[in-house]
């Protein structure tokens, strides 16, 4: 396993950070999601997530938003999806930063989110047998997901 670090250096009395590493999730979902959470309010990253798996407000897809239908409730971009599985595990990825922030004797209740990003991480080879002795490449991409939340002042 090689060592990962934090794309980014943030000052440690203040803020608190975690890492997902190699989660099995769709790695445009996570980039979409944490897009998407990046400078909200810790409460209310929570709430939106929630509401996500629970497929109430849909996430913008800005990037990867190629044969996504449009969400009539969403405001401000057109397409969006409901990544349940890549929510869930972006979801317990923030609960840990802010059990980090506790730990430390931060407050959580004006915690921000300042930095969120996804990195892929390894490639699973796999392989689907085809007809006439062939096979096609059947791979799993891992991702990693990074948080860094800070105090609002």
């Amino acid at each position: 396993m090689s060592k990962v670090g934090y794309t980014a250096e943030f000052d440690p009395a203040t803020t608190a950070k975690a890492m997902a590493y190699e989660i099995n999730v769709s790695p445009k979902h996570c980039q979409e999601i944490c897009r998407q959470i990046r400078g909200m309010k810790l409460s209310a990253a929570k709430t939106y997530l929630q509401d996500v798996i629970d497929k109430k407000r849909s996430v913008p897809f800005k990037q990867h938003a190629r044969n996504v239908g449009h969400k009539r409730h969403q405001s401000g971009w057109p397409s969006g999806r409901y990544p349940v599985k890549a929510s869930t595990e972006i979801l317990k990825l923030l609960k840990h930063a802010e059990a980090n922030a506790e730990y430390k004797g931060l407050e959580t209740e004006n915690m921000r989110i300042i930095h969120s990003t996804s990195k892929k991480g390894r490639v699973i080879q796999g392989i689907m047998p085809r007809a006439m002795g062939r096979a096609t490449a059947w791979n799993i991409e891992l991702v990693t997901v990074e948080v860094v939340i800070g105090e609002v002042r």
